[in-house]
């Protein structure tokens, strides 16, 4: 799965790197992106069908919602479900998007040090890729209006089992997109865009991290700085 990342590319590299049309946005870097959160987000205007630069909230809000409040607000959908789910399906077919983040966490469920009867401990890792290119994750997005005329957009990160590289720490990775996907993904060119559900083949770095990532109040830039062990 993917619940916590870091993004903190700026704003005028986000918009050389997708090719962006409108006004960047006022980005604020962030270590520790947490749900409920604004990130930036890659997708096409649904009018002029031009990339554009948003900030969207993390936790999808699908449009038929009668009150968010009230409704279930994933920050993943898993790739093997998104067309048959009533939650995704819909965005799956017209409003998918691409996530850029710097890395992602995740948590290691171990034995080590456990008292017995206490749950495993878990210890969070950091993943970027290898050759330093940022990650760039399958995503989907909803707008939503109140009947205040209110317009929420959000967005949740699309998840697949994970590959070689990330299996000891957790069943699920991320969705990750190469460059040469981004148009079929963003619905720019004719395909089948499941097709590119799959684990990443590219060559990702992990290291150990410090507890202090587990607290989303805590973020800064020594959170990704590796820890022994």
């Amino acid at each position: 799965m993917c619940g916590r990342y870091a993004s903190f590319i700026p704003a005028d590299r986000l918009h050389q790197l997708f090719r962006t049309v409108n006004p960047t946005p006022n980005l604020q870097p962030t270590w520790n992106m947490a749900p409920t959160r604004d990130a930036p987000v890659v997708r096409l205007h649904p009018e002029t069908r031009q990339r554009h630069l948003d900030l969207l909230r993390w936790g999808l809000v699908p449009h038929w919602a009668r009150d968010p409040k009230a409704t279930r607000q994933p920050i993943n959908a898993r790739a093997e479900t998104l067309a048959t789910s009533p939650m995704f399906r819909d965005a799956l077919a017209r409003r998918r998007c691409l996530v850029p983040a710097d890395a992602f966490y995740e948590w290691q469920a171990t034995d080590a040090g456990n008292l017995p009867g206490k749950a495993p401990v878990k210890l969070p890792w950091a993943i970027a890729r290898a050759d330093g290119a940022p990650l760039v994750f399958a995503g989907l997005w909803e707008g939503w209006r109140g009947a205040d005329g209110t317009v929420l957009r959000t967005f949740t990160i699309v998840t697949t089992q994970a590959n070689e590289a990330l299996r000891t720490l957790h069943e699920r990775m991320p969705v990750v997109l190469e460059e040469a996907a981004w148009p079929l993904w963003l619905g720019e060119t004719e395909g089948q865009a499941t097709d590119l559900l799959r684990p990443s083949a590219a060559a990702l770095r992990v290291w150990r991290v410090g507890t202090e990532v587990n607290n989303v109040r805590n973020d800064r830039a020594e959170l990704l700085e590796p820890v022994a062990g």
